[in-house]
């Protein structure tokens, strides 16, 4: 089994005659000091759900619950956590935010098994059911929500045979909430029989009628091979076309394509592993276009965030978040970053449209803390919450050892974070 994370803790990506070059100087910004506390309820009314493994890999998946409202005393500390029976292999996707109904998806990837939360009550959640293989297909990836209120999932693998074979070719699945599946599609399409076509991420656009996912595999052995990209009907989920990503100068930023986002404009917006931002166009026509319109410093950028016409990406090179303005989405530029230090190895980020805050997480050391930004969208700037602390008073929530609610010491290792409605 591969460690948790491992995808994400290497600290370099290559290959074969390709050379990376980093910016000379980083703009470095630090902590913002100690703001003052906004009025205090007794009793907090806004939460954040942080899906959560043992980073020793010997204890329990767990969903741990965090107070996430600015006006509560207790803002930034640990409130509840609801240990699973899944004992931690992989920790990843949870749902990119709360779904109305209160019933959220999160998987532990490499045992390729979903969760199914209930968290319509905060303090008390649930686990309503749980699924692995379904209609054919293995190791769920990623979670978009449908009109309907059906979940639309990736699944990376087929079956191919009997037991744990797996192919280079995957899945889309329509699923309910009590974990039943409702349709599913092939990715496979003979035009492209020798490429990796392993479904990553997705973005539904019903509008259009379209959904738009990634070929992109989890396995080492496979990380070079996604290129390419998949533009469905969502009626029926009929696969349309499957398309290669723009190459760039540096042939590599577009590399390992992963999470696709609706921009403003309707374009999507698709971040890669070699840290490229790829913008597709011309998604309900026969022909799509994707183009590389910007490219990161470094590799292994993770998940990305578009807040009104900003794109929020983590980019581990420089420690920190960079904020691009895409009103132009054939020409986006840099208006902000923000370096958390000199260590840091941000990945996961997701909005809060209640408090208007970015949670940002990284489970690449015990030391990496969770925070919540800000988000100033007259000019793309960000900074940290200061006022969000744990309990040992410093900004952040920390995964360091610790007593959990659920009753299990340890140092916990995060991944997806969802904020309450």
């Amino acid at each position: 089994m591969t460690p948790i994370n491992d995808r994400h803790r290497r600290k370099d990506l290559s290959l074969p005659g390709v050379w990376f070059v980093l910016g000379a100087a980083v703009c470095s910004f630090a902590l913002p000091a100690q703001s003052a506390q906004p009025p205090q309820t007794t009793a907090p009314e806004h939460f954040l759900f942080v899906w959560t493994g043992d980073r020793a890999l010997k204890g329990n998946d767990f969903l741990a619950v965090i107070d996430a409202d600015p006006a509560s005393a207790s803002y930034g500390r640990v409130v509840t956590a609801l240990a699973t029976d899944q004992q931690t292999v992989r920790v990843h996707h949870t749902e990119y935010s709360m779904p109305a109904g209160g019933m959220l998806f999160a998987n532990d990837h490499d045992v390729g098994r979903t969760f199914i939360f209930d968290v319509r009550d905060p303090l008390h959640p649930k686990i309503h059911a749980s699924f692995t293989d379904m209609a054919g297909y293995m190791h769920p990836h990623s979670y978009l929500r449908l009109p309907n209120g059906n979940v639309l999932a990736t699944f990376q693998h087929t079956h191919h045979g009997g037991g744990e074979s797996m192919g280079k070719s995957g899945g889309l699945v329509e699923i309910d909430d009590q974990g039943q599946v409702i349709r599913s599609a092939s990715s496979a399409d003979p035009a492209f029989a020798g490429a990796l076509l392993m479904p990553y991420s997705l973005v539904v656009i019903p509008k259009i009628d379209r959904v738009v996912s990634t070929n992109s595999s989890m396995h080492d052995d496979d990380l070079f091979s996604g290129v390419t990209y998949q533009v469905w009907r969502l009626s029926d989920l009929k696969l349309l076309r499957t398309a290669y990503f723009d190459v760039g100068e540096n042939r590599y930023a577009h590399v390992s394509p992963e999470e696709p986002r609706l921009g403003p404009d309707g374009s999507v917006f698709v971040q890669t592993l070699g840290c490229g931002i790829e913008r597709i166009t011309a998604i309900d026509e026969p022909e799509p276009r994707s183009k590389l319109v910007y490219t990161f410093p470094g590799n292994w950028c993770g998940v990305p965030t578009i807040v009104g016409h900003y794109l929020i990406q983590s980019v581990p090179a420089i420690h920190g978040f960079m904020v691009l303005d895409i009103a132009d989405g054939a020409k986006p530029k840099e208006v902000s970053r923000l370096e958390l230090s000199d260590v840091y190895h941000p990945h996961w980020t997701g909005w809060d449209p209640k408090t208007e805050r970015l949670v940002v997480t990284s489970g690449h050391t015990p030391e990496d803390r969770l925070y919540l930004l800000k988000l100033d969208q007259a000019t793309g700037a960000l900074s940290v919450d200061d006022a969000f602390r744990d309990s040992d008073g410093k900004a952040g929530f920390s995964f360091a050892e610790r007593e959990w609610p659920h009753g299990w010491k340890g140092v916990g290792a995060p991944h997806g974070a969802v904020f309450s409605r």
